[in-house]
Parts: structure tokens; C-alpha cells; sequence
């Protein structure tokens, strides 16, 4: 059972997670032992609260098919057990960081003294280049 909150905790069965070969470098043992972990969470299917659905299918993130199913590779250690604690551990995340709500940005306007020093360095910058022009005989 994996336990997200106090309150919201998802069942075994309803987390597929299968043994397979690891990529990439390793030699003999990625090549002969199956220790990286496919995890797959359907979304709707699960016992989830519905909030916690809504706000994972709003999500944008690419392990999220369009099915709605979370799809997780772990592959980083060299045992089978350390994948799946963290295969657990990163759909454990993504699960909280859906929840997570942010705080709405205020719009602030820029004070008094920061838009006349702006102006100022605008006009300074100004006269500097037309100093750059052609300089006349007459002058």
C-alpha cells in the first residue's frame, strides 16, 4: 500500500509493475538480470478521490498518456527492490505535486523612483550614441 496523505493511500493491485532489462551501460549484469521496473497507475481506474483525478489529467506531463495512465521506468539502481522503491517513490511526486496548489500571483506595478531612474538612464544612453554621429567642419 502506498500512502500518499493522512487520508489518501493506493492499493497494490492497483499499481502494475513489472521486471525488465535495464539500458545502457552495465555490462553482464544489465545484460543478463531484469532490475529496472516498468511501473503503470491507471488514473481513472483507481480508488483515488476525484480531485486527485481532475488534477492528475490536467496535468502536462509526458509519463501521463492519454489514457490516463502513469507510466514510470526506474532503472537507476543496480537491484530490482531499489527500482521499485523508486519507481514508488516518483509516482508518490507526481501524485503530491498535482495536489500542490500555488499561490496566485499580485500583480505589482513598478514604484515612482524605479520608472524616473529608468527614464534617466534612457535619455543618458540617448545622448551618448547621438555623440556618435558625423562630426562637421562647422561645429
Amino acid at each position: 500500500m502506498l500512502e500518499i496523505s493522512n487520508k489518501v493511500s493506493i492499493p497494490d493491485h492497483e499499481i502494475d509493475m513489472q521486471a525488465i532489462r535495464a539500458q545502457g551501460a552495465g555490462g553482464q549484469n544489465v545484460n543478463k538480470v531484469s532490475s529496472a521496473v516498468h511501473l503503470r497507475f491507471d488514473i481513472n481506474a483507481s480508488s483515488l478521490p476525484e480531485i486527485y483525478k481532475e488534477r492528475l489529467l490536467e496535468l502536462s506531463d509526458q509519463r501521463i498518456t492519454k489514457d490516463g495512465v502513469i507510466v514510470i521506468k526506474a532503472q537507476q539502481y543496480r537491484t530490482q527492490e531499489q527500482n521499485r522503491e523508486d519507481a514508488l517513490m516518483r509516482l508518490k511526486e507526481v501524485i503530491v505535486a498535482a495536489m500542490a496548489t500555488r499561490k496566485k500571483r499580485i500583480a505589482t506595478k513598478p514604484t515612482k523612483g524605479s520608472q524616473t531612474r529608468r527614464l534617466e538612464g534612457k535619455t543618458k544612453r540617448a545622448k551618448v550614441k547621438s555623440a556618435r554621429g558625423r562630426v562637421s567642419r562647422y561645429d
